[in-house]
């Protein structure tokens, strides 16, 4: 079938990175896709090979249809409405007779009771080009009466062919070494973890996403020494770059690495999916941040933490807790998810490694024996046309 996707990038990192996945996904499944968005730039390291069988086109305001036939599905992702007047050509181009596209509302993952109830259900059309057309509510989630997590067919195979001492090695660690992947927003207690990483008796190495994660970081270490001066333990030679603070969309490179004692920290270039989920599968506790590192975080099976976007009326909260429920966490990580997230005073708790790896690897398991998202999908749309 052909499906259309459209997307309205509100974060480079987050909205194109969970679109890419579905489609480049589908693809690999037989399907063709457009990928419709106002703003793909991301993909460029994202994705700078591409995929077979999708197409990256530009949302404009109006869109570019000479000639255009539009596809069996349609996909709306995160709550933006798709161009009426692609709605226009799809109902008008449409032959007599045949079957209305398939219209899924694709919403965002949650682990909250309302996703369940809400999934599945149809919402009528009730004006417009496509009146007596329906939308679907597609609802992601990390049980079996939702819509599944994105997760590719081969996944779990290519997993369990990596050598991870290498991966570990590739990104600077030595074999005693703690890797740490950071991917954050600007968490309040970003300060707290750095100091204690710095004074931990085991050496840690932190790498720091481009981006905000980046930019938290080297703020948070020239708050600590606002004078310049070169911190405990840092060599002459990683004297940090001040101009090198980057933007949301990950465009620049690498910059020099920073020692602080048992701390040292590592600024890598922005990266395709497919490196920074290695950095996942290599690391000893990973830092996630919103949805799609958060879905790749559970199938590394590595204990991690996550950095849930926030809201301005505090909804984050609830959704933080329902998944942290589905989770089974211990309350060590409950404590470090609420402080971490700015929901609870600090300082950090002490963590516990080994039992978040326990947690992580049986919800990791508990996921395995269900169908993913993309299966579920084929099945839904089938079910509907």
């Amino acid at each position: 079938m052909r499906w259309d996707i459209f997307c309205k990038v509100i974060d480079n990192y987050g909205d194109i990175g969970v679109c890419w996945r579905l489609a480049a996904d589908l693809a690999a499944r037989g399907e063709t896709v457009r990928l419709w968005a106002d703003d793909a730039r991301a993909l460029a390291w994202m994705a700078p090979g591409g995929a077979p069988g999708v197409e990256v086109r530009a949302w404009t305001d109006p869109l570019p249809l000479d000639g255009l036939l539009p596809g069996e599905v349609l996909v709306e992702a995160f709550g933006c409405d798709i161009a009426p007047e692609f709605i226009a050509r799809s109902a008008g181009g449409m032959p007599a007779g045949a079957p209305k596209p398939v219209w899924i509302n694709l919403e965002y993952l949650t682990a909250e009771p309302y996703a369940r109830r809400c999934h599945g259900l149809p919402s009528p059309v009730q004006r417009g080009p496509a009146a007596g057309w329906t939308k679907w509510f597609y609802y992601p989630g990390f049980t079996p009466d939702s819509g599944g997590l994105l997760r590719e067919a081969d996944l779990a195979a290519r997993q369990a062919g990596v050598d991870r001492d290498a991966l570990r090695a590739a990104c600077g660690a030595a074999p005693a070494d703690r890797l740490v992947t950071l991917f954050c927003y600007e968490p309040p207690a970003l300060g707290d973890l750095l100091a204690r990483l710095r004074d931990d008796p085991v050496r840690t190495r932190l790498l720091a996403a481009p981006g905000r994660a980046a930019a938290a970081v080297r703020a948070a270490l020239r708050a600590e020494n606002p004078q310049g001066n070169r911190a405990p333990g840092a060599s002459s030679d990683e004297d940090e770059d001040e101009d090198a603070d980057e933007d949301d969309d990950g465009g620049d490179g690498a910059r020099a690495d920073r020692r602080l004692d048992a701390l040292s920290v590592r600024f890598p270039p922005p990266c395709p999916q497919a490196d920074f989920d290695a950095w996942l599968w290599a690391s000893d506790l990973n830092f996630v941040r919103g949805e799609d590192s958060l879905v790749r975080a559970l199938w590394a099976g590595r204990p991690f933490v996550w950095h849930i976007y926030p809201q301005d009326d505090g909804a984050h909260a609830d959704k933080l807790e329902a998944f942290l429920d589905w989770l089974d966490a211990p309350e060590s990580l409950r404590r470090f998810h609420r402080v971490w997230n700015g929901l609870a005073p600090g300082p950090l708790p002490a963590w516990d490694l080994p039992a978040w790896r326990r947690t992580a690897a049986d919800a990791r398991s508990r996921l395995l024996a269900q169908t993913d998202l993309v299966g579920r999908l084929l099945g839904f749309v089938a079910e509907k046309r």
